[in-house]
């Protein structure tokens, strides 16, 4: 009996050790728990200001995920300390809207979740947001006032004369920079063509008048005004840029030569046009006033406009296959045809945006007579029936909408200037006098 009482006691105090040394052991909080495992959702939906996002948590960490949602900004790997959501807790996919965004603007984007260990981020996303709606549409041309072509701003379909219709002007090309507009042309005084910027409405001359020149194309970055276009020397015509109205001479002037379009990316100047070799016209790109021959001059060649988009430098314009103009692309140096070559075509102006390439000209594949066309990634569209001569000369491309400007002949010889967005026409005349339009410019 003293051996049974003494073991039962035994036992007693075993089982009280035991559990005291459990209870002393025991830890609020999981030692071996680490951070969150997710991925960022691809950005969809995205508008000027909203986007859609989200993550996918995989793996909690061992410990609760207590918040969770996207951050954002303007440089990468964004933190949730900034621009966030809170879209609940624990693991699996969830969605964000991102909202409060300025149009037109770059952001970075990672979905956070954090539990007790910290927060973990999925990769660095990159989107852009659409540009806010287009409050103007530029267009720049010419109209005859029954006497002469009087250089002629659209904005809006409402035409301003911008010059006093005393002499023959052209305007060629239109860019908007903040809120000054600047038009390049040209005014024929006397004899003698002078090419011509107007800023707001305001004329300068960009020579003394003393040949002739043009003023085919502009581009401004900051201060600076860049304008493509020529001056004859006396003998031969020589391919200019002007940099606030400064003259740098392209060629040599011993063989004719034209700027046709400048365009500016960075701190590389880039212009298209073509010089002689003295028996064909050599389609030309310069980059910081280096040349570069886009054909080999066997036969005739154009380079009527340059854009570029990232690495990528496009130029449009033709090259003669020796019995027809064929519509040309060159991106990087590397030509692709636009057209067969069994009938004449030009292209006049491209434009690039995300991997979409615009293209605008002319074929006259589908009829007897110059047909406006656009090409959109090589895949040609027909902006006029063929009843009437037509050419699409510019391209614009603002968020979705694609404008277009060129003209049609409706009944010669009375020639209307026309206005597509997304195919759809507006005639700026109404065909009582010719008119022409050759820029576009959406802001």
């Amino acid at each position: 009996m003293r051996y049974i009482f003494f073991f039962l006691l035994l036992s007693m105090l075993s089982f009280n050790c035991q559990k005291e040394s459990s209870s002393e052991n025991f830890a609020p909080t999981n030692p071996s728990a680490t951070l969150p495992v997710l991925t960022t959702i691809t950005v969809s939906s995205i508008t000027n200001t909203t986007a859609s996002c989200g993550g996918n948590i995989t793996a909690d960490g061992g410990a609760t995920v207590t918040a969770r949602g996207v951050c954002w900004g303007t440089t990468s790997n964004p933190v949730a300390t900034g621009n966030h959501t809170t879209d609940g807790i624990g693991t699996g996919t969830f969605t964000s809207t991102i909202s409060g965004l300025t149009a037109g603007t770059t952001y970075h984007v990672r979905a956070y979740a954090t539990n007790s260990v910290g927060t973990a981020y999925g990769g660095d996303s990159v989107f852009t947001t659409s540009p806010a709606a287009p409050s103007n549409v530029y267009v720049v041309g010419d109209s005859y006032n029954g006497t002469f072509d009087v250089a002629t701003f659209w904005k809006n379909s409402v035409a301003s004369s911008l010059a006093n219709g005393t002499n023959i002007s052209y305007a060629d090309a239109v860019f908007v920079a903040g809120t000054d507009v600047y038009i390049s042309g040209e005014e024929r005084v006397g004899a003698v063509w002078i090419p011509k910027v107007w800023k707001n409405g305001v004329a300068s001359n960009l020579s003394a008048g003393s040949p002739d020149g043009a003023a085919s194309s502009i581009c401004v970055s900051g201060t600076d005004v860049y304008v493509a276009g020529y001056e004859n020397s006396g003998t031969n015509d020589v391919a200019k840029l002007w940099k606030n109205s400064i003259a740098i001479n392209l060629t040599n002037g011993t063989k004719n030569a034209r700027a046709s379009s400048v365009y500016l990316s960075g701190s590389d100047v880039f212009v298209a046009g073509y010089e002689s070799n003295g028996t064909n016209n050599v389609a030309k790109l310069w980059k910081n006033g280096v040349s570069i021959s886009l054909t080999s001059g066997v036969y005739n060649s154009y380079a009527n406009s340059v854009f570029v988009s990232g690495t990528d430098v496009y130029a449009v314009g033709l090259e003669n296959n020796g019995t027809k103009d064929v519509a040309k692309i060159w991106k990087n140096g590397v030509a692709t045809s636009l057209t067969n070559g069994v009938n004449n075509a030009e292209a006049y102006s491209v434009y690039v945006t995300g991997t979409d390439v615009y293209v605008a000209g002319y074929d006259n594949s589908i009829s007897t007579t110059e047909v406006a066309t656009l090409w959109k990634n090589g895949v040609a569209t027909s902006l006029t029936n063929g009843t009437g001569l037509g050419e699409a000369t510019s391209v614009f491309v603002s968020g979705t909408d694609v404008y277009v400007t060129g003209w049609e002949i409706i009944a010669p010889p009375n020639v209307v200037g026309k206005l597509w967005k997304n195919g759809v026409v507006m005639n700026l005349t109404n065909g009582s006098f010719g008119a022409y339009a050759y820029s576009v410019f959406v802001k």
